[in-house]
């Protein structure tokens, strides 16, 4: 919180020449980068002055209709003649001027979300008192040039393009293509023209009042925490839009003042991989923006990185080795003072090294596994920390594709490996039209110059992205990465025309819709589908996941009903299968006409004479699952969905099954009118089939029994079935249905003379059922939740359905998450906390599980692990992640504990 004294609130925090009235610590009130500004300048590191105005003031300025809080405008004045004196400069001062940055500053990390502004301070006579001090009329108006088009597009709402055309035509009327080659005489002319372009689209001249530029950039970047794009952002990513943002205002240092000067990125290991290894990218006599925004394509940092790549461009280590040496020594000192991998930006000014940022840097899921253990082993962290700092669902980038090695491919082009990962698509040119194709299902590669981050809702839905400019730590690199997107940026031989939707690289035409395959491990960009193969998890992901399994208490199993996911649920590290939908086993082709004749049947003696067919598939489905489970739970769920799914749908198939209940074919189709309903989520489904036809969950009762005798004969294993019935609403259902299932098992005990160990359970999947747990418990052995029905009879909204809704409600703040994804624990959460205790209150040593999709969501995982459930269990893919979150929920316990 902002400390007080008297009545003022301090709303400004100063920094600069190795004081700061702020810490890491105060990230919360300072944003992520005022926070390490601070830190850095306390640490002693080559930090310019200046000053933060807090995440505060921005929740005073939008409570207050965009008006800021008293005190302020005398704060901010104090603290600017703080910097003007630590650096010799006066604001405004057409001798000396001191020119200033203006940046957003978050408490977590939004990269390029939030607006900039660059050399403000600069007007027509501090332009040429800069070019008189420096000796250096270019880079005065280059300056200048570069502050104008920031400015009206940051803060005035001119368009930039209007800028970079005029640009474009001077370059091409001169017949040169690099900034770099223009000299002094065409920056002041761009000037003028700069100029004109402000007084057409404003009807009024650029401001001259550096004063005005100041409070005018402060308020863009407390307003870009509202744009469109930061919005984007922050729901993508979960952020609360009450955090707000800093303003950072820090005294300009200048990267393009010659050949001696330069502006770079670096990561203190390698994003992309984890590896040990500096990593980053510059531009000599740049700015900040150049790099970021790929405007230019940059050098790498290191001389390996550059032989690597096969780089002609020499490497800061070789142009500047004493910058660089100081340098690796800062990256050193920042990444053991914080205990993990950091992003720093910083430039050289007439060969004099600047620190402007240092912060965790965003990287892939494989990287962060590498980082987290190596730091483990290194002593930098315990595996405590370890575990906790992998998020539980990026670890769904563990299983992106990579391409099969062994698939013919046609190479395209090569560019930059940005953000690793395998994607196939169809070729898009915007993001809209990635948002559009990706909502009729289709998969998209956006194709760009560069990103900027008004593409972000289009990068989002992309399957990956490909760009002709920038580098490895361009946007479209760092957001591809944070999104765990396949990205090959700096793709040069690729020339975009968004007006004809074509790429062309070396001859070859690309059109929109056209498909083409990215590896943004390597970088390569191919022509049509290449085949993928599935990931291989071991080495670093294996040993923090062992770390994990030994924090949580909660287990973890999976959805499964095939022996293929069986077995994925078995390398992904399930403690069992939580649930077998045995109606999906009924849709093979070489039974569904059995099950259909069963259903169809005019009476029992017919039913029980197709389910004499269907019980030697469903016994020999049952045994797979035993053996490849060897010894583990499995959870088997008796048929659920109504019968009308399974009936035919076509002539021909009408025709199949009259042929085998050797019949007209208009009593099948009078038999399939008489079973349709009007709402059959609701309708005669689980137990009611159970309770009408008690024939069907005898025979899959006896499949279960025959095959748990036959899996502990080839096995050796002893196996114990959960034979779940479903949809139960009251005590009295179970108790008729388990007189029936208990009748079947002894009945096989008898026939066999093996003994069963087995527990009969529910599924509570309706409100009443949770009402009534206690209840249901006299009779079930155990419960688990299955909250993709829970959800549905409590909102009384059709997941099937609600698509075309739901997405105005999240975006009214109704519902901050679509309560399918993460489970409502205030309403859907207090039911399953009634069953809980009631249901071990009459049965104390109830088992309870969750088996919606819920359980491989790391905040449901967290409720579960809370309100003492045994178990979660969620599809085979995203096992990992739920044993993740298991391990999290436990650690956040502990952490609560002390």
């Amino acid at each position: 919180m902002s400390t007080t004294t008297g009545t003022a609130t301090k709303w400004v925090y100063t920094f600069g020449a190795g004081k700061a009235e702020g810490a890491a610590r105060l990230r919360n009130l300072l944003g992520g980068k005022g926070a390490n500004l601070a830190e850095m300048s306390s640490l002693g590191l080559p930090v310019p002055p200046g000053f933060t105005l807090t995440t505060e003031v921005c929740t005073a300025f939008y409570a207050n209709q965009n008006k800021y809080p008293d005190g302020l405008e005398d704060q901010v004045q104090s603290a600017l003649a703080q910097v003007a004196a630590h650096v010799g400069r006066r604001f405004g001062d057409p001798a000396s001027p001191l020119l200033l940055s203006i940046r957003s500053g978050a408490r977590t990390s939004m990269p390029g979300m939030m607006d900039t502004v660059l050399n403000l301070g600069l007007n027509d006579e501090t332009t040429a008192g800069l070019a008189a001090e420096s000796g250096d009329a270019r880079f005065a108006y280059d300056s200048y040039r570069r502050f104008i088009q920031m400015y009206c597009d940051v803060v005035l709402g001119v368009e930039h393009y209007l800028f970079e055309d005029a640009l474009e035509e001077h370059k091409n009327g001169l017949g040169i293509t690099q900034d770099t080659d223009l000299g002094e005489e065409d920056w002041r002319e761009l000037v003028e023209t700069y100029k004109e372009i402000v007084q057409r689209a404003l009807g009024e001249p650029f401001p001259q009042d550096v004063h005005a530029q100041l409070w005018g950039a402060i308020g863009a970047v407390f307003g870009s925490w509202e744009s469109a794009r930061a919005r984007t952002y922050r729901r993508i990513h979960t952020i609360p839009d009450e955090w707000g943002t800093a303003v950072n205002v820090q005294a300009m240092v200048f990267g393009n003042m010659g050949e001696d000067s330069a502006t770079g990125v670096a990561f203190t290991r390698n994003p992309s991989t984890g590896d040990n290894e500096f990593y980053g990218e510059y531009l000599i006599n740049a700015q900040g923006e150049d790099v970021v925004a790929g405007i230019r394509t940059p050098q790498y940092l290191t001389r390996a990185a550059r032989e690597r790549a096969t780089d002609d461009k020499p490497s800061l280590e070789e142009t500047m080795p004493l910058v660089f040496a100081e340098l690796c020594d800062i990256y050193h000192r920042l990444e053991a003072h914080y205990h993990d991998m950091q992003d720093i930006e910083f430039t050289v000014e007439k060969g004099k090294l600047w620190m402007l940022q240092t912060r965790a840097g965003k990287r892939t899921t494989k990287a962060a596994l590498k980082i987290a253990v190596d730091m483990a082993r290194e002593g930098l962290i315990d595996r405590t920390e370890a575990v906790a700092r992998i998020d539980p669902a990026s670890l769904d980038q563990l299983l992106h594709p990579s391409l099969d090695p062994a698939a013919p491919r046609k190479v395209l082009t090569k560019g930059l490996p940005a953000s690793p990962g395998a994607a196939t698509g169809e070729v898009v040119f915007t993001p809209e039209k990635a948002e559009q194709r990706a909502a009729l299902g289709q998969s998209v590669i956006l194709v760009r110059t560069e990103t900027s981050p008004e593409d972000i809702h289009g990068m989002h839905v992309a399957a990956g992205i490909l760009t002709s400019r920038g580098g490895m730590t361009s946007h479209a690199a760092v957001v591809a990465r944070g999104m765990g997107r396949p990205c090959v940026s700096g793709a040069g031989a690729v020339r975009i025309d968004y007006k004809a939707g074509i790429f062309i690289v070396d001859g070859e035409t690309v059109r929109e819709g056209d498909m083409i395959t990215l590896d943004g491990g390597s970088g390569e960009v191919f022509l049509g589908t290449v085949p993928t193969v599935r990931p291989e998890l071991s080495g670093d992901f294996g040993e923090l996941m062992g770390w994990a399994d030994t924090m949580r208490t909660l287990k973890v199993r999976a959805n499964a009903e095939t022996p293929e996911d069986a077995r994925t649920a078995r390398q992904f590290g399930a403690q069992g299968i939580g649930l077998c939908r045995t109606e999906h086993m009924f849709f093979n082709a070489d039974r569904i006409i059995a099950v259909r004749e069963m259903i169809l049947a005019a009476d029992e003696a017919g039913r029980r004479a197709a389910l004499a067919r269907i019980l030697p598939m469903q016994r020999d489905d049952f045994t797979s699952l035993f053996e490849i489970m060897s010894g583990l739970p499995v959870t088997i769920r008796l048929l659920d969905p109504p019968l009308h799914e399974f009936l035919p749908k076509s002539d021909v198939e009408f025709a199949q099954v009259a042929a085998a209940l050797k019949c007209d074919v208009e009593k099948v189709h009078a038999r399939a009118h008489e079973l349709e309903e009007s709402n059959p989520m609701l309708g005669h489904r689980g137990a009611r089939l159970g309770i009408s036809y008690p024939e069907i969950y005898e025979m899959q009762a006896r499949a279960i029994f025959e095959a748990a005798i036959a899996a502990e004969k080839s096995s050796g294993e002893p196996v114990h079935p959960e034979i779940m019935v479903p949809l139960i609403a009251t005590g009295k259902e179970l108790s008729i249905l388990k007189v029936r299932i208990v009748g079947v098992a002894e009945a096989v005990a008898k026939e066999t003379g093996a003994r069963l160990t087995y527990q009969i359970g529910t599924m509570i999947e309706l409100p009443r059922a949770a009402l009534r747990a206690g209840e249901i418990a006299q009779e079930a052995e155990f419960f688990s939740f299955g909250t993709n029905d829970l959800t549905q009879t409590t909102y009384g909204i059709s997941r099937d359905d609600s698509g075309s809704f739901l997405k105005d409600y999240l975006k009214a703040g109704i519902f901050v998450q679509d309560p399918f994804v993460s489970l409502d624990q205030e309403g859907v959460g207090e039911l399953v906390r009634m069953a809980v205790e009631r249901g071990r209150k009459t049965r104390p040593d109830l088992k309870l599980g969750i088996c919606g999709e819920h359980g491989g969501d790391p905040a449901s995982v967290k409720f579960c692990h809370d309100i003492g459930l045994d178990y979660v269990s969620c599809s085979p893919f995203r096992v990992p992640i739920a044993r993740l979150a298991a391990a999290h929920a436990a650690l956040a316990v502990e952490q609560e504990k002390d």
